[in-house]
């Protein structure tokens, strides 16, 4: 089979693939697995980009349901992995799906659901195409999508805010934690706000997700105080939103990123488990 064609989708191989499993580990061995599976194929293939979506997706559903046990022992919240907005956005249009808010949103769905709902909802496969890649009836196809509709109804974000917007509240955000403002903290929260922290118990972290502003500003605040003298910060875009990326000794030990609506950040979500950093 040839490579030039295997290289021509394997962005969206990665992007179906990052957005099933969550790390970018993961992702690129589905990837690299489904390229063997390509090489290895005798049998005639009318549809290239069929095939190998099909087969990168299935080979995620396998993942999804070994990886069911190391979930279950993770220490604290578990958040997908950040991830260089180059390597799985293949248009702008696929950006929102990108952002960590998103991606937790889709923690709520079962392997399969979440497959049928990407693949219809962000990538645009007609039912009977994801019917055939999930080995679903086209009507069971039907009923998982609604299905997984109804478990994200209440969760989905009513509208993502532009880069620019994330940019110019995260930069009122930090200024006022410098300045140690904490009335200016709390008023740029809603009062639902909430903190997720993922560390695995590798780093100190939240092992809870902390509910309301007051709460999120406290703890925000006494991270800032632990910050050491060769503490240094910058802000990246990763996963197409602006990241808080914090460094010590030249090394990123945390990143933050941030959901906003109607103008004020709803929810912040830190990335402290060093093993998800090392592709930064």
């Amino acid at each position: 089979m040839s490579i030039d064609t295997f290289e021509t989708n394997r962005k969206l191989l990665f992007g179906v693939a990052y957005r099933m499993l969550g790390t970018v580990a993961d992702a690129e061995d589905v990837v690299q697995d489904a390229f063997v599976r390509w090489q290895r194929n005798t049998t005639p293939v009318e549809n290239a980009k069929a095939w190998l979506v099909t087969t990168t997706t299935r080979l995620c559903l396998d993942q999804l349901k070994s990886a069911k046990t190391q979930r279950e022992a993770y220490i604290g919240p578990w958040l997908p992995e950040p991830v260089q907005p180059d390597v799985a956005s293949e248009t702008f249009a696929l950006s929102e799906s990108l952002s960590m808010a998103f991606l937790v949103m889709l923690e709520r769905l079962s392997p399969v659901e979440r497959a049928v709902f990407l693949l219809r909802e962000v990538f645009g496969y007609a039912h009977n195409e994801i019917a055939e890649i999930t080995s679903l009836s086209p009507a069971n196809a039907r009923q998982t999508l609604r299905r997984a509709k109804q478990h994200l109804q209440q969760d989905r974000p009513r509208f993502t805010a532009s880069i620019d917007e994330q940019q110019l509240l995260m930069g009122q955000f930090m200024q006022a934690c410098l300045t140690g403002d904490l009335g200016q903290m709390t008023a740029l929260l809603t009062p639902d706000a909430t903190f997720t922290s993922d560390s695995n118990g590798k780093a100190i972290a939240a092992r809870k997700v902390l509910y309301g502003a007051d709460r999120v500003v406290k703890f925000v605040h006494g991270l800032l105080k632990q910050m050491p003298e060769d503490g240094t910060f910058n802000v990246l875009l990763l996963n197409n939103q602006p990241a808080i990326v914090i460094y010590e000794a030249g090394k990123p030990t945390s990143v933050i990123m941030m959901h906003a609506e109607d103008g004020l950040i709803q929810a912040f979500y830190a990335m402290r488990n060093p093993e998800k950093l090392l592709t930064l």
